[in-house]
């Protein structure tokens, strides 16, 4: 019986590439995974700020309604401003997120929504360094 000789080397270089390879694809997937998560999350406490000022936002509607539907008017709401067209508004904040309401009283005894505004304060960077051309 005679005995051949394998030759490892090609298939331990190849071997060797192909472990190198899955292991840089796992850890980009990892790291991919990782930030999808940390947009998620952010995204969500977007979401859930911007859904909590809609319905502080929608409350103040049914106080300003009930309001108008009696006598008191639409003066005695609390924390709000009037300015010299009869618009009363109302802003409400949460973090860097704002929510700005304006409604005004119609003749026939209802309401109308003249703004609803949502507003996120926001300051360019300045610190960029970009090429003005020349």
């Amino acid at each position: 019986m005679r005995h051949i000789p394998i030759k490892l080397g090609p298939l331990a270089l190849l071997l060797a590439v192909i472990s190198i390879c899955m292991t840089t694809l796992g850890i980009l997937s990892f790291a991919t995974a990782r930030a999808d998560w940390s947009l998620a999350e952010t995204y969500a406490d977007t979401v859930r700020i911007r859904y909590g000022l809609e319905a502080r936002g929608q409350q103040f509607l049914g106080m300003a309604g009930e309001a108008v539907q009696g006598s008191a008017g639409l003066g005695g709401l609390p924390d709000t401003e009037t300015d010299e067209e009869g618009v009363v508004w109302k802003v409400f904040t949460e973090g860097e997120y704002g929510l700005r309401v304006g409604v005004a009283p119609e003749e026939d005894g209802s309401l109308r929504v003249v703004s609803w505004r949502m507003e996120k304060e926001w300051e360019p960077d300045e610190d960029m360094n970009l090429w003005d051309g020349f």
